[in-house]
């Protein structure tokens, strides 16, 4: 296993909502609820969910751009909230962000070169002549053509869009790099050329991904591990290959399944009914049982926690509770449904 570079510890981020006129009169939105996960050297990790479960929420509470109600972010040991000022601009430079919509993350009134160097002039002692140097070096490196320093974002198609600010994102060479959605609104040539690029990039110069994504097909293609979220927990979350090839939450099933049929036209095996709930009004016990297929009365009730069924591969679901007592009931009510209790190779 990879030597842990970022290390989220039970993180919560919760946003209260006023109701009237009287100050924290109102609920509180759940958006990120006790969430724990590593991200390697050298490793990409992927987190997946539908809208709204609070996949961006975690990139923003990476990013330091949010605070986390409860838990930590450490990144090389140091808990980046409470990092002095020269651990604060040591982190800026070693985590960098690619963001979805490339026509919005780019300053129009700004030439690529400026675009490209600005953050070596707001954080490095470098000369002109080697901001300079550096800017075309990346530029290259991405794919862009050597004159396209000269040119304005609005100049460029949506994928060069996003080589540029995938550009941004190298020059101050980092170590980590969170993509959210970031070839979410690519057409799939495009997608399959920044995806590739993403990964030789990742073998020449050792950077970790942590790539926020609605896309099971990208995930599975550049990530090491999953994670899949809902309402604002990981229900789920192992090697890629371990996870696509006998999922065990539900949910997990349900999303791959309905993304990923074996043939074409082929309806899911499991179907995931109704909406996802409120994050200001989530149901008791599991999260997920609203929806749930195979929903049992204990889910209705009691949290699952997450459990390692085998190596390096977790879930949060009482069709796999590991406590003898629960062990036949959970049969018995799994029995008729279309949902493995026992997959291949659990231990």
């Amino acid at each position: 296993m990879p030597e842990s570079l970022l290390a989220v510890e039970s993180v919560s981020k919760f946003f209260p909502m006023a109701r009237g006129l009287l100050p924290g009169s109102g609920r509180v939105l759940r958006a990120v609820d006790g969430v724990s996960f590593t991200v390697g050297a050298e490793e990409t990790v992927g987190l997946v969910g539908e809208s709204g479960c609070g996949k961006s929420t975690t990139a923003s509470l990476v990013l330091r751009l949010a605070r986390p109600t409860s838990g930590v972010v450490r990144f090389d040991g140091t808990d980046i909230n409470q990092a002095r000022r020269g651990e604060r601009v040591a982190y800026r430079r070693s985590v960098q962000a690619v963001l979805q919509d490339p026509y919005s993350s780019l300053n129009p009134r700004l030439r690529v070169r400026h675009i490209v160097g600005e953050p070596l002039v707001v954080s490095s002692q470098a000369s002109k002549a080697e901001i300079g140097r550096r800017v075309q070096e990346v530029i290259e490196q991405v794919g862009l053509p050597t004159e396209a320093a000269a040119l304005y974002p609005h100049e460029f198609s949506g994928g060069q869009r996003q080589r540029i600010a995938l550009a941004r994102s190298l020059v101050l060479r980092p170590r980590l790099i969170v993509l959210d959605e970031a070839v979410s609104g690519l057409d799939v040539s495009m997608k399959a050329q920044i995806l590739n690029l993403l990964k030789d990039l990742q073998a020449e110069y050792g950077m970790a991904y942590l790539m926020i994504s609605h896309n099971l097909a990208d995930v599975q293609y550049l990530c090491d591990k999953v994670m899949v979220m809902y309402l604002g927990k990981i229900v789920e979350s192992g090697p890629v290959e371990t996870v696509f090839a006998e999922p065990l939450h539900p949910y997990t099933q349900a999303l791959i399944t309905a993304a990923m049929p074996v043939e074409p036209g082929q309806a899911a095996d499991i179907e995931v009914t109704g909406e996802v709930p409120s994050p200001l009004d989530k149901p008791q016990g599991c999260p997920f049982h609203t929806r749930c297929p195979a929903v049992m009365d204990i889910c209705t009730t009691t949290p699952p926690q997450l459990q390692t069924i085998r190596p390096g591969h977790t879930t949060a679901c009482h069709l796999h509770d590991t406590h003898a007592e629960l062990r036949n009931s959970v049969a018995r009510a799994a029995s008729h449904k279309q949902i493995d209790v026992e997959p291949k190779g659990a231990q």
